[in-house]
């Protein structure tokens, strides 16, 4: 059946149209006018609530309003990320993500409350660094190969804890290329994970620099191996996991990056975009997280969106490869 419309209706019509794009774009280029939320889906302490509040300092200076970080930790990411996949797509509620919420969930989770293919607009990279798998100091063992002797010798005895899906693929991996068994604990934050460790509840903890290098450099865990394919200028003394047990293709990265709800207007996005970049090009920013093995990358919206569809299939691999089944 076809619609007829008179020269009337279509004339309210362009005009309602116009009025609509005036307002999109007068609310684009003024944007913004109040605080920006930002919310990081792990708990305070957290790498990502570091890098996070860092970013955001030097972003709400070069946006002009405020940043404000709240900590929404919970379900490895999860709970943060499905308030912001849920909130207004108008640039004020932003989530600062991870592997976790943005690549690794999809194949850890059976019912994810988001599609986390399309529930999200890449906005900007912040950066990455790789994690220090330690060790509780009670634990009779000084390297990682001492660490595999002692978990075959009891299968199933030996604790890891996590906090989020790149602590507990790099344990779960760890155990199929090293043909081990062991028990994992969730814990709701990383701060939480390490008390634990450090005071025995629990035996092994991979998890990022933030966390653990200012306690291995204090001596109260022992660290084993670093997670990249190269050492770390953080901690050259640590070997690469794949040096310690003399394999190739060991390799667990957590990154971290900005997004906001789908269908973001496109010069909001560019606009934080370009606060990231500059934040991600600061000095005492770089100089403040490089001593925790963190680099920066600044890059488009587009770079990340590609980024993440490629370390989404690289998740699903590594996390089939180790064994995991979705919960």
């Amino acid at each position: 059946m076809k619609i007829k419309y008179s020269m009337k209706q279509l004339s309210l019509l362009g005009m309602g149209l116009l009025i609509s794009l005036y307002c999109t774009l007068t609310i684009a280029d003024n944007y913004p006018t109040k605080p920006i939320k930002a919310i990081v889906p792990f708990a305070p302490g957290s790498a990502t609530d570091q890098i996070g509040r860092a970013f955001a300092a030097k972003m709400g200076e070069a946006l002009g309003q405020p940043v404000i970080v709240e900590n929404r930790p919970g379900a490895s990411g999860m709970i943060g990320a499905d308030v912001v996949a849920k909130s207004p797509a108008d640039g004020y509620t932003l989530l600062f993500g991870t592997n976790s919420t943005n690549a690794a969930l999809k194949s850890l989770a059976k019912n994810l409350p988001y599609n986390q293919d399309t529930a999200f607009t890449p906005i900007g990279y912040f950066g990455s660094v790789p994690l220090i798998i330690a060790v509780n100091n009670d634990l009779p063992v000084k390297s990682l190969n001492g660490f595999v002797t002692l978990a075959k010798s009891d299968p199933g005895k030996v604790t890891f804890a996590y906090a989020s899906a790149s602590q507990r693929v790099s344990s779960e991996m760890l155990a199929s290329v090293a043909g081990i068994k062991m028990t994992g604990v969730s814990y709701k934050s990383g701060p939480n994970a390490m008390t634990d460790l450090i005071g025995g509840q629990v035996n092994m903890f991979s998890s990022d620099f933030a966390v653990s290098l200012p306690q291995v450099q204090a001596g109260k865990i022992h660290g084993l191996a670093v997670t990249s394919l190269k050492r770390s200028p953080a901690i050259p003394q640590l070997p690469t996991v794949n040096e310690a047990l003399g394999i190739k293709n060991y390799e667990l990265i957590a990154f971290f990056a900005a997004f906001g709800p789908a269908n973001m207007p496109k010069d909001i996005v560019l606009k934080l975009n370009n606060a990231i970049n500059e934040a991600a090009k600061s000095k005492d920013l770089v100089e403040r997280f490089s001593a925790m093995g963190f680099e920066t990358q600044p890059g488009s919206p587009e770079a990340l969106d590609k980024k993440i569809k490629l370390e989404t299939a690289k998740w699903a691999k590594a996390i089939k490869e180790a064994g995991m089944e979705p919960e």
